[in-house]
């Protein structure tokens, strides 16, 4: 036996294949858009044992995609999930809802990359897209949960303007629609007259995070699928051609596990050393008055991203909750895969900054909910969607872009662990593996410079 540790990240693995997971998720912050909703437990905590054909570990917007393709494919198998916290309050209750169907790297000037390649990219994020829509209807979820109303890469200087210059140039090549916007059209999008110009694309799709994944879960419970909350695993092992999945209190055999937990994919010891683990940041005012609203003006509800990767995600919300604003912003690189509440209120400060800028006519306006969530990048862009073992699958490494990129996952893991082909699941089996990370010191360091450089360059896009 051989154990390895770092810090609170230990696991031990032996010949039989059993591992202790001692690094169980931990959000900062509260999940504030499942905390718009009604309060409810969506499911109990798994407090026995149990048999089933799958286990899926993890249920934001991989686990359940995963989960649902399974129950499609195969409807007579029995389908478990775990999930380590409640419905929602993991990081699928922590983004900004925009499911993004073209290119959007995160690292990149302008979000292109190769224009075959982002081709590839937008037709696969477009199934995922689609296959989400599908389970919308299938459930009967409102068009707040899930609004195809496109966004709009918000410009607010020329340095801004220039990005979405070239990014239109790549949608060229690309063979892709979008419309460029000027001030007077932002104006009339947000109300202020903060943005000077901007970039919209049809194909996004914007999200009430917490009513999608709630209404997804909720929607494919039955006598076949069960889904836990509060159940995280403590321990996977490999025991007589099954999987023994162990939670606190509970534990299921199966004959397959398909692991959508993005970052924490280290945790059950896989990929280690190639993953970097990145927190950002939001926060969300108090319901706005009437009057505060025709202060601002603009249409009721839009959600812009930044011309500059690293600039500010804005979104107005009109809808369960009320009329409220939220701001994104701040990356920081945390391979602990957790911050604490003192990060949370220096990046309040910039939140403030950032919020005032845009909406001067209702400066200072109580910010209800501050959250941190957790994203996970590799070094060169890849996901991590294969089998690792026998009947252990991974639809993991979302690259920041878990509404797409975890539907995407999901989805192909479940198809891979079935047997069903597709060119997706070839291009994504195919990938390399994600780069090896330098020493933890050097990474770090290098993560947080380029963090705050990109961050300090973004200027007022920021």
């Amino acid at each position: 036996m051989t154990r390895e540790a770092g810090g609170r990240f230990e696991y031990f693995w032996q010949k039989e294949r059993h591992m202790r997971i001692k690094k169980l998720p931990i959000d900062t912050g509260p999940a504030a858009w499942t905390d718009l909703l009604q309060p409810k437990r969506m499911a109990p905590a798994l407090e026995t044992d149990m048999t089933a054909d799958w286990v899926i570990v993890g249920a934001g917007f991989a686990g359940l995609t995963a989960a649902h393709r399974l129950s499609e494919l195969a409807p007579e198998a029995r389908v478990i999930v775990l999930e380590a916290t409640g419905i929602g309050q993991g990081p699928a209750g922590r983004n900004s809802g925009f499911m993004i169907d073209l290119p959007h790297d995160l690292a990149s000037e302008d979000y292109g990359g190769s224009v075959v390649r982002d081709q590839l990219q937008t037709k696969d994020n477009r199934m995922a897209i689609s296959y989400a829509k599908e389970m919308v209807a299938r459930f009967s979820l409102d068009r707040e949960a899930f609004d195809p109303c496109g966004k709009t890469n918000a410009a607010a200087t020329e340095k801004g303007h220039a990005h979405n210059v070239s990014y239109a140039a790549h949608l060229d090549a690309m063979g892709e629609p979008y419309q460029m916007l000027d001030a007077a059209d932002m104006r009339d999008l947000t109300g202020g007259g903060y943005y000077i110009g901007g970039l919209y694309t049809p194909g996004t799709v914007i999200l009430q995070p917490g009513t999608y994944i709630r209404g997804i879960a909720a929607g494919m419970m039955s006598n076949r699928v069960q889904v836990f909350e509060n159940s995280p695993v403590v321990a996977l092992e490999k025991e007589g051609g099954a999987w023994v999945v162990t939670t606190p209190q509970g534990k299921v055999r199966a004959g397959g596990v398909i692991l959508a937990v993005n970052g924490h994919l280290e945790s059950f010891g896989y990929k280690r050393g190639r993953l970097m683990h990145v927190f950002t940041y939001a926060s969300m005012t108090r319901e706005l008055t009437p009057e505060e609203v025709e202060r601002i003006g603009g249409q009721p509800s839009w959600g812009v991203t930044p011309a500059d990767p690293l600039g500010t995600t804005v979104r107005k919300i009109a809808g369960t909750g009320g009329h409220r604003i939220v701001i994104r912003n701040r990356f920081t690189f945390d391979q602990s895969l957790e911050v604490n509440e003192a990060r949370l209120a220096d990046v309040a400060r910039d939140h403030r900054k950032s919020f005032d800028a845009r909406f001067p006519m209702i400066s200072g306006t109580e910010m209800e909910y501050v959250w941190g969530g957790r994203l996970c990048l590799s070094y060169n862009d890849v996901q991590v969607v294969q089998k690792l073992d026998d009947g252990l699958f991974s639809a993991c490494v979302q690259n920041g872009l878990g509404t797409v990129k975890g539907t995407l996952a999901g989805k192909l893991a479940a198809d891979m662990a079935l047997g069903e082909k597709s060119d997706a699941l070839t291009r994504a089996m195919s990938a390399p593996e994600p780069s090896r990370l330098p020493p933890k010191p050097i990474a770090a360091l290098g993560a947080k410079i380029r963090l705050r450089w990109g961050e300090y360059k973004a200027g007022a896009e920021f």
